[in-house]
């Protein structure tokens, strides 16, 4: 049947509006089915805020990170916070109205990776919006119960949304064992960076440097972070790694070095000056992704019997750890969000970020 207009009044009413990368520079918006509980276990998230996150820049201009290749349409994002709209039979955490911040990457609990608690390394991970899974932006999104933390009262959904990335940086900081007392110098002051700069304060660190090229996320940083003293290094443009280091250690009051190195910019100078700042027997942990193959100091490694670690995404007790800081006011994530869309301006958000305008954007969740 059709109205005078010509519209089809048969067809489905809109139900799912999702925001898909189909190829690099190419979104639309599409309606999607509802999700299914594909397990009695599941909840269905209405989505109220996402943040956007480097990597969901990177397929949207790129398609692809590494060995992760767009080759079928991709709904975006990872960072979100919703309701809970409905349950499954066996949910008994959760109900209808509960806030929550959504772990968006399942695991298959089967492998030898997840029994020995190490999630994160799951070779068979069902990762929103990382080829071939679709991401959280869109009204409904379902995940197992388990795998969404609820909101105390206090914490807003906006905060929520940066519950992902404050994981992140949670994973990293217990990577690199940050204890009281502490120095850690940070590589890159974009969101994961300070956020590992905050944790590592909230963890007891007496002294966090941060380091950058952009003089305004310096200023930002040394206001943002609380808790410890707080200082900012502008590295040489001209100047080697080891001339860096030298006056980063020298400007700090580092002594012979710093106890903790953590990068989260993965740019081939910042791990080379990473390397130089540390101590002997310090720790350096590598949580920003760069190129694939970059020079590595691994004279200076050996010499000075340095410990050196990945970290990649979060694990078990990350997110609950995430929320508690964030719950607790160790870490003002909410002091991080520098715009916020609606919906529709989606496309629009990722520009902003893919400009290097602001600290964080959130996108708001479809609306009723």
């Amino acid at each position: 049947m059709r109205s005078a207009s010509g519209t089809d009044t048969n067809t489905p009413k809109p139900h799912n509006l999702s925001f898909v990368l189909e190829a690099p520079f190419k979104v639309k918006y599409e309606e999607r089915p509802i999700p299914k509980l594909e397990s009695p276990h599941d909840v269905l998230v209405q989505i109220n805020w996402t943040g956007i996150c480097g990597s969901d820049v990177h397929y949207y201009t790129e398609g692809r990170i590494g060995a992760f290749v767009l080759t079928s349409p991709m709904v975006l994002g990872h960072e979100s916070s919703g309701t809970i709209h409905s349950v499954g039979s066996s949910v008994t955490s959760l109900s209808p109205g509960d806030r929550v911040a959504l772990e968006p990457g399942v695991p298959c609990r089967r492998c030898p990776r997840c029994k020995a608690g190490t999630y994160n390394l799951c070779p068979h991970m069902a990762f929103a919006s990382t080829p071939p899974y679709d991401g959280t932006l869109a009204k409904y999104y379902a995940l197992p119960a388990d795998f969404c933390y609820k909101l105390p009262d206090h914490v807003t959904l906006e905060e929520g949304a940066l519950v992902e990335p404050t994981a992140v940086a949670v994973h990293i900081v217990r990577q690199a064992a940050v204890k009281p007392g502490n120095s850690v110098v940070v590589f890159g002051a974009g969101p994961v960076g300070l956020l590992c700069a905050g944790v590592s304060a909230a963890f007891g660190a007496e002294r966090v440097v941060v380091v950058d090229i952009q003089e305004n996320r310096l200023a930002f940083a040394q206001k943002w972070i609380k808790g410890a003293k707080t200082s900012t290094f502008l590295p040489g443009k001209d100047a080697t790694a080891e001339e860096n280091a030298a006056r980063l250690i020298s400007e700090n009051s580092l002594g012979d070095g710093a106890d903790v190195v953590i990068d989260a910019s993965g740019a081939a100078p910042s791990v080379a000056t990473g390397i130089e700042v540390l101590r002997t027997g310090g720790t350096y942990v590598q949580g920003g992704m760069g190129r694939p193959e970059i020079p590595f100091p691994i004279l200076k490694v050996c010499v000075k019997e340095v410990t050196v670690k990945g970290s990649f995404r979060y694990g078990s007790g990350d997110y609950k750890l995430a929320v508690e800081l964030v719950a607790g006011g160790k870490v003002d994530v909410k002091g991080l969000v520098t715009g916020k869309v609606g919906f529709g301006e989606a496309e629009k958000a990722f520009e902003t970020v893919r400009g290097g305008e602001g600290i964080k954007t959130l996108i708001e969740g479809v609306k009723d």
